[in-house]
């Protein structure tokens, strides 16, 4: 019978340990990938049926994964953020040290360990040699969930150590993950021969390399090094800490974008059809959050996770307000007069303070916000799948998508449909 999370494992786990990393093989070369993990692992062919970016399936996945597929007519937000219980604004009454929020995700894990219910957490710790470099740990000790707080920028095979766990004698694992990453894993669940899986899912805001992302941070401060926290809010700035204790938020009209390379972020981040993890069990996120965290609960396995926090969270019916239709109009046409990589940006320097200024108080916020966020990204998968992979639309776009699409014009073709 599946382990209940009430209650401690009865079974001897394996010994404690601090998170590990053991040695890790080469990728094998594939276009449009994020590296995972999966190629780097013992089969390497098996990307051929887990890649989220090759033919993807994702209302099969959504069926077995919770039991159905987004029902629209059940709830129109569905079609924007898949399948889901409920929604919250959730936030730790006490906020850890070092979270890029309260902690919400981290805490999650570290009660797994607690109760027993989970052997290790596959999660994402800092490099040794650079704190925004993520590697991929296996957490064993629930005080070792520290060590996985805060955003990392870069790839990072997180699913090479699924075959290292299983050969340790791990039968039930939780996985903290992004969603290219939570696509592979679901599609090879059945065959990965745990006896559970716990998914805790991330929304992804937007991958590069770490050396693209230090370049970015030298454009926002001129002392980069002392940078120990960066946060896309949905209050429409970038937030940075500094090791002084300083805070300093810059508008995102005012981002120094122009002076990013084309490449910045790849093609595969340009052309993601899974915003918001739609596969985990529970997706923590900040989207709608209005400045407190987003929990989506997907499934009955989702309701336990979240249960686990008990009186630990504080929560909150998320908002709305604002209206979307303007300013993701505004992204199409950016999109569309882009010779490639990042949008052209037209506003005159001069409007962008005042525009900065306006955004947080008159643009979308909360539910409304993260509904924009998921038709720019829908929009700008399909532009730039045309541009430079126009074979690969027809497999690699949805129905969803295109229904996210159809208010702004864009339809498929007849060699697009899928």
């Amino acid at each position: 019978m599946p382990h209940s999370l009430a209650e401690p494992a009865s079974v001897t786990t394996p010994e404690a340990a601090p998170p590990w990393t053991p040695p890790l093989a080469e990728p094998a070369p594939r276009s449009l990938c994020t590296d995972c993990g999966i190629s780097r692992s013992d089969d390497p062919r098996r990307c051929g049926r887990a890649c989220q970016f090759i033919r993807p399936d994702h209302a099969a996945l959504e069926r077995r994964v919770h039991g159905r597929t987004r029902d629209p007519a059940a709830s129109p937000d569905e079609l924007f953020f898949g399948p889901f219980r409920r929604m919250l604004r959730a936030a730790l009454k006490e906020p850890r040290p070092g979270a890029q929020w309260t902690g919400i995700t981290t805490r999650i894990g570290q009660r797994l360990l607690e109760t027993g219910a989970v052997d290790a957490v596959l999660a994402m710790a800092p490099d040794p040699a650079d704190q925004w470099r993520p590697m991929p740990v296996l957490v064993t000790r629930p005080e070792d969930m520290a060590r996985c707080r805060g955003m990392r920028m870069g790839y990072a095979p997180l699913l090479a150590l699924l075959e290292p766990a299983r050969a340790k004698g791990y039968r039930r694992l939780a996985v903290i993950g992004v969603p290219c990453q939570v696509y592979a894993l679901r599609a090879l669940e059945q065959e990965l021969g745990f006896e559970r899986i716990y998914v805790i899912g991330t929304p992804c805001s937007d991958n590069t390399t770490t050396e693209h992302f230090h370049d970015f941070l030298a454009l926002l401060a001129e002392d980069p090094a002392t940078i120990t926290y960066l946060e896309f809010r949905a209050d429409y700035h970038v937030e940075l800490r500094f090791t002084d204790g300083r805070v300093k938020k810059i508008p995102f009209l005012l981002l120094p974008l122009s002076k990013l390379p084309g490449d910045f972020f790849p093609l595969t981040c340009r052309t993601c059809v899974d915003y918001t993890n739609s596969l985990a069990d529970i997706t923590v996120g900040y989207m709608a959050g209005q400045g407190e965290q987003w929990l989506l609960v997907r499934n009955q396995r989702g309701e336990e996770l979240l249960a686990l926090l008990g009186e630990e969270l504080r929560t909150a019916e998320p908002g709305s307000a604002g209206k979307r239709r303007g300013p993701v109009t505004g992204f199409l046409k950016n999109t569309e007069r882009a010779a490639g990589g990042l949008p052209v940006r037209g506003m005159p320097n001069f409007l962008r303070p005042l525009v900065g200024w306006l955004m947080p108080k008159v643009g979308p916020r909360g539910l409304e916000f993260a509904r924009a966020r998921l038709e720019m990204k829908a929009i700008e998968t399909i532009l730039h799948l045309r541009r430079e992979e126009p074979r690969r639309l027809r497999h690699m776009v949805p129905p969803h998508v295109w229904s996210l699409v159809a208010p702004y014009g864009l339809a498929p073709t007849e060699t697009e449909r899928p």
